[in-house]
């Protein structure tokens, strides 16, 4: 796709959420117009796209993706060339506890956003309709487990979901694939590994850890810690996201991860020495000492590998980041900025048992 003087228009769904804040902050810097849509959920904070706010070539509309009628009206007066969906629930504890919104927002959601995005598509002039894209922003959940010594995800493994989270992005990127093949919708589709960064929701693994240690409470590792994930920074989750908009073939899929294959005990073990680097504890006791196995939580998945090789390959994407540089970026953020996260933490938004997984 041609984004020709650089100011695309395009909406991105799930702007204010930890992911679609690094897109919005990618896309502004580089010129598109954003119009940032979300409905600012539990997770979801204009703080961070504060830094973008002011800019000339940026708006935020606060609505919901299962409301056609409003969608059809901000895709029609933003004259939008091509939508990032990365709106959705996406915590796997919570959809264990509450299965029905992950099914509202991912599946019912996706389906009314690909409903006013096909009809505001027909609408377009022969030249918009063959710039237009519809990007579909999913996970590597889809694919299931993999055995913890053998196998990687590729764009070709078998959906195979296992918690309702996993079952309902599954669901979502059917429904992509079925409007491309059905109507002709020009789509483009990507599975991420675990993103990991700046602005992380504190319930997630990385950022609980951080936060907990930082206030002398204990660090809980679901069962032994050896369930093994593959970490992206979110930056460069980011880059390659603007890479399949812009340059992905029309119903490919691209699978991106960050070759960076860690357990969860080792995660939390690196975060824990970093902060002992950076902000030891008083009495000088590790950090590690806080770490406590705590029961496994229902179809826990053992390992999720991403192969990247297509993104590599075709669209020349690389990370820049490696697991440790950029997990001291993350630990360094969140010691420089309580005031994001302080009020979070505040809310009792994260529990002992959250964050664990995703």
């Amino acid at each position: 796709m041609d984004t020709g003087s650089g100011l695309q228009r395009t909406l991105v769904t799930g702007g204010a959420g930890f992911i679609g804040s690094a897109v919005v902050r990618l896309l502004v810097g580089k010129g598109y117009h954003v119009v940032n849509l979300d409905k600012l959920t539990y997770s979801g904070s204009l703080t961070c796209v504060a830094g973008v706010a002011d800019a000339t070539n940026y708006r935020f509309v606060e609505a919901d993706i299962c409301d056609q009628p409003a969608l059809a009206r901000i895709l029609a007066e933003e004259r939008i060339e091509a939508i990032m969906h990365l709106a959705a629930e996406s915590h796997v504890d919570r959809s264990i506890d509450g299965p029905g919104v992950f099914i509202e927002t991912n599946i019912v959601g996706t389906f009314r956003l690909l409903n006013a995005a096909l009809d505001h598509w027909r609408g377009l002039d022969e030249k918009a309709r063959a710039r237009f894209r519809f990007h579909h922003v999913s996970t590597d959940e889809v694919f299931g487990d993999l055995p913890l010594d053998q196998g990687v995800f590729t764009e070709e493994t078998p959906y195979a979901p296992s918690s309702p989270y996993s079952a309902s992005k599954a669901a979502s990127d059917h429904l992509v694939r079925a409007w491309h093949e059905t109507y002709g919708l020009p789509v483009v589709l990507s599975n991420c590994s675990n993103n990991y960064g700046p602005f992380h929701f504190p319930e997630k693994l990385v950022p609980l850890i951080i936060l907990n240690a930082l206030e002398g409470r204990e660090l809980p590792v679901y069962g032994k810690g050896e369930n093994v994930r593959d970490w992206l920074f979110v930056e460069d989750h980011a880059r390659a996201l603007e890479m399949v908009l812009t340059k992905g073939i029309v119903g490919q899929s691209y699978n991106v991860g960050g070759r960076a294959e860690r357990s969860n005990l080792a995660v939390v073990e690196a975060v824990c020495d970093l902060l002992d680097q950076r902000r030891p504890r008083p009495d000088l006791t590790a950090y590690r000492t806080l770490i406590r196995f705590v029961a496994d939580r229902p179809g826990h998945d053992r390992r999720y590998a991403i192969d990247p090789s297509k993104i590599e390959r075709d669209l020349g994407w690389r990370a820049q980041e490696s697991f440790e540089s950029g997990m001291t970026r993350t630990v360094d953020w969140y010691l420089a900025n309580e005031d994001w996260w302080r009020p979070i933490r505040e809310q009792r938004y994260a529990g002992e048992r959250l964050g664990m997984g995703r």
